[in-house]
């Protein structure tokens, strides 16, 4: 066994990405007998392999001790075992991968059978990856052995590589497999900053009481992936009461990830019955569940045509009953499918005990914020989130953010427990501008959330009132000061030579401020000599092709409007009520525009002027 601060001789495990780069070059032997797409086939379940191998070491002797005293009993060994290995799984054979290296001859019979020797919830994640047809394979070309030798001097103990490098190395070679391959990285992997960030939010109100001596809460992710979300919540959980526990349950519909996940949560003691294979939309896993807190990042703008007809039937047969019966979406766009599901398990809040509820965090792209208009499935379902004063905060995310995306992205923080000052209101915040380059980009994410910009944006949450970032520079480009301050506190004179930037990052808002009605402006029809058309009853008929709609906010009345803004401009128009809609939107750009004053003409002469001195001055030096 190589030193456990060490990675294959000399090289040391000082991070996660030097560990995937030295798993990723296993390539260099399939190379020729592989195609580039097929690695991962190899690679990841190697790497499961190699890490579960390293996880019950210790325990190792102590299982096969119990197995031999217990020979011939005749009796279920597995309740014995599991608490001999002190994991929720255990392997039985005598193989390890330094033994396994003992024997190059029989290489594949004695791999096959140490693998067949796990424990039944370990051994179904190797066959996800229907990975003895890969062992047949490497035999036969003669790698088989080599791959063992490769992963041996690679040590993946807990001690040395914690679960969170882990998981990080899981999603980089995850990452890298779908590049090479063509699909999408991001249906998989959310960086982890941003659960993080996602993670605070969810549970920030909830600290004090986390902190309770044998707290038990649970979390459910929809789209698991490899488990990254459920994770880091068990992670911040254990920060603020290592006494505490959290019940991790989540469904995924990617093979692979979902052996990934299964893995990560059989060593966390995590009990793997509740990940549930399969697609969440058309086939809920958890049906008749609800939990504490929930997180998704599901995928961005993916069609559902695939599941149409179960979604459908679900929603004209179940109606709010089932989980889809505010309206549906587009179906080039299942995102709000997701957002829906999380709402129907929302725990039941008990207002007089201050017991129960939940709290929801999703990944959105812009979409859900604005598509579809009054009538639409999408605005049904934003009005039907608003008027039940679930949504509590929108944040907005630099763009850059993901692997397979330069998109504008959201976290949506929803809950049935708002807090008295919350209660008929959303809070959005900018977070746009926090945040820091990255050295190395990683397929389109060029930025990240450095710690304090998390800590940032989790304190803009926090204070819940209307802000504005301001920041002050010198003449010499220097930062004399850089803070965030309530909005309508004055901004603070620019220094000679200097400037001052300022934008707003938090505004608060009434529910009804995202509502709107549509109502339809009609005109008369009139002849070739411009009378009016009327009809039997005496009435003007309306002319189609004048016909027009207006968007009238629901704080406004509505006969006002149309006096205010058009009947000065088309006298001889009048509503027809019977085609007014009610609508939500979310048109978050807007509401944090800032008009940006052009230059001063003298200004652009100015330059025009100086620019046209040094191309003269040029020339010259040129002519003479």
């Amino acid at each position: 066994m190589p030193d456990r601060n060490q990675l294959s001789g000399s090289k040391v495990a000082s991070n996660y990405s030097e560990i995937a780069s030295f798993t990723w070059s296993v390539a260099d032997l399939l190379r020729g007998d592989y195609k580039q797409s097929d690695y991962g086939k190899v690679i990841l379940p190697f790497t499961l392999l190699r890490r579960m191998d390293c996880v019950l070491e210790a325990s190792k002797a102590a299982v096969l001790a119990e197995v031999e005293a217990r020979k011939g009993q005749g009796i279920d060994l597995k309740t014995f075992l599991t608490k001999k290995a002190a994991q929720s799984f255990y392997n039985t054979s005598p193989f390890d991968f330094a033994k396994l290296q003992g024997d190059p001859a029989h290489i594949k019979a004695n791999l096959i059978a140490y693998i067949n020797a796990f424990s039944d919830n370990a051994r179904d994640i190797f066959e996800r990856y229907d990975f003895f047809k890969q062992i047949e394979k490497l035999d036969d070309n003669n790698l088989l052995f080599l791959i063992v030798q490769k992963f041996a001097a690679i040590d993946l103990h807990p001690n040395v590589v914690s679960n969170a490098d882990m998981g990080l190395v899981f999603e980089d070679l995850i990452r890298r497999f779908a590049e090479l391959s063509n699909e999408t990285a991001g249906e998989h992997y959310t960086p982890r900053e941003v659960i993080r960030l996602m993670v605070d939010l969810l549970f920030t109100t909830d600290d004090e009481a986390l902190t309770k001596p044998g707290i038990v809460r649970s979390i459910y992710d929809p789209t698991a992936g490899t488990g990254g979300m459920l994770s880091i919540a068990g992670e911040h959980l254990q920060s603020l009461n290592p006494k505490a526990r959290m019940v991790m349950f989540g469904q995924e519909l990617n093979d692979e990830s979902y052996a990934i996940c299964k893995a990560d949560m059989l060593i966390k003691g995590q009990d793997v019955g509740n990940i549930i294979m399969g697609n969440t939309l058309s086939d809920d896993g958890h049906a008749g569940k609800d939990f504490d807190y929930m997180l998704s990042n599901p995928p961005f703008g993916v069609e559902w045509k695939k599941v149409e007809k179960d979604i459908r039937k679900e929603h004209e047969q179940r109606g709010h009953a089932g989980r889809f019966g505010p309206g549906l979406p587009r179906v080039s766009d299942g995102s709000l499918l997701f957002l829906m599901h999380l709402l129907s398990k929302m725990r039941p809040f008990d207002k007089n005990k201050d017991e129960g509820g939940s709290r929801i965090g999703i990944v959105l792209n812009g979409s859900p914020l604005f598509t579809g208009g009054a009538g639409s499935g999408e605005s049904e379902i934003r009005g039907w989130i608003i008027e039940n004063d679930w949504l509590e905060a929108i944040v907005a995310l630099p763009t850059d953010m993901f692997y397979n995306t330069g998109i504008s992205t959201y976290i949506w923080i929803l809950t049935n427990k708002k807090s008295e000052a919350r209660k008929g209101k959303v809070q959005l915040i900018n977070g746009a501008e926090y945040y820091r380059k990255m050295r190395k980009t990683l397929g389109s994410k060029r930025k990240e959330l450095a710690p304090a910009d998390i800590e940032r944006l989790v304190e803009l949450h926090g204070r819940f009132e209307e802000l504005r970032q301001v920041k002050v520079i010198g003449a010499d480009g220097k930062t004399i000061s850089d803070c965030v301050v309530p909005s309508d506190e004055t901004i603070p004179t620019a220094p000679e030579g200097g400037k001052v930037e300022t934008f707003l990052v938090s505004r608060i808002f009434d529910n009804n401020d995202f509502g709107y009605s549509t109502i339809t402006v009609e005109r008369p029809l009139t002849d070739e000599h411009g009378r009016t058309v009327a009809d039997k009853k005496g009435k003007a008929k309306a002319d189609a092709k004048l016909r027009d709609t207006e968007n009238v906010p629901l704080k406004d009345d509505i006969e006002a409007y149309f006096k205010r803004e058009v009947l000065p401009h088309v006298p001889d128009a009048w509503i027809d009520h019977d085609k007014t809609k009610i609508g939500y939107e979310i048109p978050f750009n807007r509401f944090f525009y800032q008009y940006t004053p052009p230059r001063s003409l003298e200004v652009i002469d100015a330059e025009l002027k100086a620019v046209t001195s040094e191309i003269l001055a040029l020339l010259n030096e040129v002519t003479a």
